[in-house]
């Protein structure tokens, strides 16, 4: 008995069963408690329903005799209704409660308890009210046979007809008596009884039906593959992986069944693949690229991998500080002590003397072992032979200090710049002496500062590609300038992309070039003296004969013509004006220039080179060929230094005419010329001037270009004219090259490039 009932207790079907039947029991009860109630309800409402509207037609049948004070109608009326079956009682009374007709002739004039017969409702107001509900007028009670019935008062109010000469009710009285009609019920009672007992029966039958199917169906389709299930649990617990669990193809247990069978073919292929990983955990162990040691809380060696094997050979039960250093007690500052207290892991680096006398360094990590209840039984120890890291990290140390100090000791200033930002990162020694800012002032700084307002935008641009940039004007301490190459390589600093500016200061040099270049225009006006001379006396001599003429008429009171007159102050005044256009030309040219790069016509600057030649030209019995391109396109030039390149070939080209003549003997007016020849290319605008001189000797053709060679007689030359002709065609992004004439004599040749049409605003501006 005791093994049944904790069988039903424990047991899941008997739980489920027991759970379900209890729930169905108490739905069905429930459902028949209410559903019995709800039926005697809706009966005994109907019944009232239609007994109040029997009450209403008995009194509407009544009215019409009550108007004509008809008493044998009345009597006759209730009497004739009361024959009808279910009808016990039919009452009228006053309102005093005396019964004045009735279906029974013994109760006429009888007088009521008004409370026993439900008329106190409208008494307890004076007067007697006449709104009344339905519930309030009914009332249920025993009759003396013992069955129930239902009785149901209707009020019998004071109509304006009962007020007339025929009546003697004053029109204040608005009850005049009521109607009492009483009904069995004994037959409604037993019809709910009968309704009752079926019901309850169907409940049970319900019950019982659904009891027996939950019973069978839980032994049936719960019991039974639960039990398969267990038993194809057990065999997997058993390590019986591949057991079949038969218990059908249904949904939810069959569904669970063939997930069991999956999870016990899972587990199989786990446990298969766990014992891989444990052999290949175990391979790793002993095949990883560092020392692993297992110790116990007395540091002896419990486990430990191939390579610490190798390295130290150990034996078992040895102490680690022994098979580490060959030490006879632990170490001071022991990490495996430290892990054995606390139970963290703990790591650091230690040195010793290996087994070849080097010296070695490790870097190991601590980690404890603990049991299933979570005490530390022993700790594990994994060192890293890190000797030749440290050794590179000596070497490294070295080489930065190596290279910091090349980098502190370049002759130029050089910064590290933020490649976005442009802030300064690091800057040499070198740097605060040429800018004139401390160190710690300049490493707040940022770079593009350093430039003027107009070229910030282009030179922060150019940075950026990587662009070498001359003659860039940098702003200073105190608001000094200095003028600087620029080179700028991209790099990397601490992780971060930056610049590597390195800075030449070119000040002194850019004044020395002006200097030079001032003194070869004062020796190309010097050269040009006699030309310029020739070509003043000219507008002179017009200006002497136009005076001449006029003073002498004057003498001899003599007067001129107006038409004469005219024309003599016309060419005075043309002349003046040709005198001054020289003077002018020749101030211009001699005057110290600054750089000014500006969009430039070439044949326009040709031009102007030979208004001061052409005169000079002819007295030597030179002639000037030209060949000019009208559609030149604009380059980017500085007028005034390209006239000084185009003076020096000019003047280069008639030596060498005149020293042929001087080697020769002769001179050959007709076959001596200097041609100049513009030309354009899809992107460059070329300049060739011919000349029928000696030519360019083939040892000095390397040499040209060079400060202070010159093939000329001591004292007629400085060799600085084509020096300076080479680096102003550079500074113009120009090219200039020199070589032997076709037909003799020697070709100077210019190439510039086309201004880009992107480029057509651009106005680039370096001031010395």
């Amino acid at each position: 008995m005791n093994d049944f009932i904790k069988y039903l207790r424990h047991s899941l079907v008997s739980k489920l069963i027991i759970s379900v039947g209890l729930t169905v029991i108490l739905s069905i009860s429930a459902w028949t408690y209410f559903n019995i109630n709800n039926i005697k309800t809706q009966i005994i409402k109907n019944l009232i329903a239609s007994t109040d509207r029997l009450t209403n037609s008995i009194k509407l049948g009544t009215h019409y005799a009550m108007m004509l004070n008809s008493r044998d109608d009345i009597t006759q009326i209730i009497n004739n209704i009361a024959t009808q079956p279910e009808i016990e009682i039919i009452r009228i009374y006053n309102k005093e409660g005396q019964i004045k007709f009735t279906n029974h002739s013994e109760e006429i004039d009888k007088m009521v308890d008004i409370k026993e017969v439900a008329c106190d409702i409208c008494h307890k107001q004076a007067p007697p009210s006449a709104q009344i509900t339905l519930q309030q007028r009914t009332r249920f009670f025993q009759s003396e046979k013992g069955h129930r019935l239902l009785g149901i008062i209707q009020p019998i109010c004071n109509e304006p007809n009962c007020t007339t000469e025929c009546h003697f009710h004053p029109e204040y009285q608005k009850i005049l008596g009521a109607l009492d009609v009483v009904v069995s019920l004994e037959r409604v009672d037993r019809q709910i009884l009968n309704i009752e007992k079926g019901i309850i029966k169907l409940a049970l039958f319900t019950i019982l039906i659904t009891s027996v199917i939950i019973f069978f169906s839980s032994l049936q389709f719960v019991k039974k593959p639960i039990s398969k299930l267990i038993e194809g649990t057990r065999k997997i617990a058993e390590g019986k992986y591949d057991e079949d669990i038969d218990i059908g193809k249904d949904y939810e247990i069959g569904l669970l069944g063939s997930a069991i069978k999956k999870m016990g073919a899972q587990i199989g292929r786990d446990q298969a693949e766990l014992k891989k990983q444990k052999d290949e955990y175990q391979s790793l162990f002993e095949t990883v690229p560092c020392m692993i040691t297992v110790q116990d809380k007395k540091y002896r060696l419990l486990r430990w991998n191939k390579l610490f094997n190798d390295r130290f050979d150990p034996e078992h039960g040895s102490h680690c500080y022994h098979a580490y250093k060959g030490l006879e007690e632990k170490c001071g500052d022991c990490p495996v002590e430290k892990t054995f207290v606390d139970g963290k892991s703990h790591y650091g680096e230690a040195e010793g003397m290996g087994r070849d006398g080097e010296k070695n360094h490790w870097m190991f990590i601590t980690s404890p072992v603990t049991d299933a209840d979570g005490n530390i039984v022993a700790a594990m120890e994994m060192s890293i032979d890190i000797t030749p890291k440290r050794r590179l990290e000596k070497e490294l140390q070295q080489s930065e200090e190596n290279y910091r100090a090349i980098f502190n000791n370049i002759s130029n200033p050089v910064f590290v710049v933020d490649i976005q930002t442009f802030e300064i990162l690091d800057c040499n020694i070198r740097a605060p002496e040429v800018y004139g800012y401390s160190r710690k002032v300049l490493l707040k700084k940022i770079f593009s500062d350093f430039f003027i307002q107009e070229e910030k935008t282009k030179l922060i641009k150019k940075m950026k590609l990587g662009q070498e940039t001359n003659k860039i004007k940098h702003c200073i301490r105190n608001d000094h300038f200095i003028y600087v190459d620029m080179w700028v390589s991209p790099s990397k600093y601490s992780d971060r992309k930056v610049l590597l500016v390195t800075i030449n200061d070119i000040t002194q040099r850019l004044e020395t070039e002006q200097h030079l270049i001032h003194a070869s225009k004062m020796a190309t006006l010097g050269e040009m003296s006699t030309g310029i001379a020739h070509e003043l006396n000219q507008p002179l001599s017009v200006i002497k004969s136009s005076s001449s003429f006029c003073m002498k008429k004057i003498r001899k009171k003599e007067a001129i013509k107006d038409d004469i007159f005219l024309k003599l102050i016309s060419k005075v005044d043309n002349n003046v004006d040709r005198a001054e256009k020289i003077i002018n030309h020749m101030r211009q040219f001699a005057r110290k220039s600054e750089i000014k790069l500006v969009r430039t016509d070439v044949n326009n600057v040709l031009q102007r080179t030979f208004e001061m030649f052409n005169q000079q030209l002819k007295i030597h019995g030179i002639d000037v060929i030209w060949d000019r391109n009208g559609a030149l396109p604009e380059i980017l030039a500085d007028p005034d230094r390209l006239e000084q390149v185009f003076i020096n070939l000019v003047i280069n080209a008639k030596d060498a005419i005149e020293e042929k003549w001087g080697n020769q003997g002769e001179r050959r007016e007709d076959n001596d010329r200097i041609t100049i020849i513009t030309r354009a290319t899809d992107d460059m605008v070329i300049i060739e001037i011919h000349d029928t001189g000696t030519g360019i000797q083939k040892e000095a053709a390397d040499k040209l270009f060079e400060p202070f060679f010159t093939t000329k007689e001591v004292g007629k030359g400085t060799g600085l004219g084509l020096s300076i002709s080479y680096g102003i065609v550079k500074e113009c992004s120009g090219v200039i090259q020199a070589a032997p004439g076709k037909q003799g004599g020697a070709v100077f040749m210019m190439s510039f490039p086309v201004i880009d049409e992107l480029e057509d605003d651009l106005v680039y501006e370096n001031q010395v």
